[in-house]
């Protein structure tokens, strides 16, 4: 979770055709069926769930939650947009094959000529990376926003990695991953909780991690939602942030064979209303985004989690 503060000598927001006038009607979580990713069937070689985001529509769409007409659509964010963060050699590296065999952990992708993986894996990721930073704007607008996609947490300005081609989460804000983004910005707080001997593995990111919830394997729902709960109320003590951005991953699913803890599905549910919760109660604009998660079953949590929220109205279609 990252907390906000803007500065007022901030250059001018970068001008994009991401932001675009949305009716008062829809809600405001942002999809496209572009997120998903398949290609000659390469993508079940990766244990993410490459498909998770539609899935999560779907059941969405079963609970008569949402429809075609009630939710943003996201469009694919240009280089224009992805040179506010990365580097023109940074972008031109991920025309090579084998980079992003290299950052999507598949590597027969390195033997596909790149215009396919630019259509087929790509271009799912820069569509995520736009719908994040149009829920970012949401959010503000409107007082919260989710992606059903994005999180690329493990993606730097310079360094792809972890299934993540492009920093969305630093894109957003901006105006492991995004936490070299913001070594030396005082304006962006981290809080993070993990399991201390898997993530972030980065000695150097790590520093930036203002709040640290270092976890131990098999941490189950009671430890770990009581230090989440009692570190963000700390955290929004010192600090009252101008939004909160939300990673909220399902890899901490007990059963996940990258995530190493053990909380339950309905402790994911219950971590969810608790951080909506602090955001209504402080009065936070908050944007979520839905991160990582290896099981088959995290398309139905996610979705248990927003359905939730919106049970206990801690989303509704406006809260400001």
């Amino acid at each position: 979770m990252s907390a906000v503060q803007n500065r007022k000598e901030d250059k001018q927001p970068h001008r994009t055709n991401l932001y675009f006038d949305i009716p008062s009607t829809p809600w405001p979580i942002v999809y496209s069926p572009d997120y998903n990713i398949t290609f000659l069937g390469l993508e079940k070689l990766h244990p993410f769930d490459s498909g998770k985001w539609g899935k999560i529509v779907n059941f969405l769409k079963e609970e008569m939650m949402i429809n075609d007409e009630t939710i943003v659509r996201a469009r694919e964010a240009q280089e224009d947009d992805l040179l506010v963060v990365h580097s023109k050699r940074y972008l031109n590296k991920l025309k090579w094959s084998f980079i992003v065999a290299t950052i999507t952990e598949i590597m027969p992708v390195a033997f596909l000529p790149n215009f396919i993986i630019q259509r087929k894996v790509l271009r799912p990721f820069r569509t995520q990376t736009g719908g994040t930073i149009m829920a970012g704007k949401l959010a503000i607008d409107r007082g919260w926003a989710i992606n059903l996609g994005g999180g690329f947490h493990h993606c730097s300005s310079d360094q792809g990695g972890g299934f993540c081609a492009y920093a969305d989460i630093t894109l957003a804000i901006k105006g492991n991953g995004h936490e070299r983004d913001f070594m030396d910005d005082n304006r962006v707080y981290i809080l993070d909780a993990f399991n201390r001997y898997i993530y972030p593995g980065d000695g150097y990111a790590k520093r930036a991690i203002k709040w640290k919830i270092e976890l131990e394997w098999d941490t189950e729902d009671s430890e770990y939602l009581a230090k989440v709960e009692a570190l963000v109320a700390k955290a929004l003590h010192e600090v009252t942030p101008d939004i909160i951005v939300y990673n909220a991953g399902t890899d901490i699913l007990d059963g996940d064979q990258l995530g190493g803890l053990a909380v339950s599905p309905q402790g994911i549910i219950k971590r969810d209303e608790a951080i909506f919760k602090a955001a209504r109660i402080n009065k936070i604009p908050i944007l979520m985004v839905t991160s990582g998660g290896y099981q088959r079953s995290t398309a139905r949590i996610i979705a248990d989690s927003i359905l939730n929220l919106h049970h206990l109205h801690l989303i509704d279609q406006r809260l400001i």
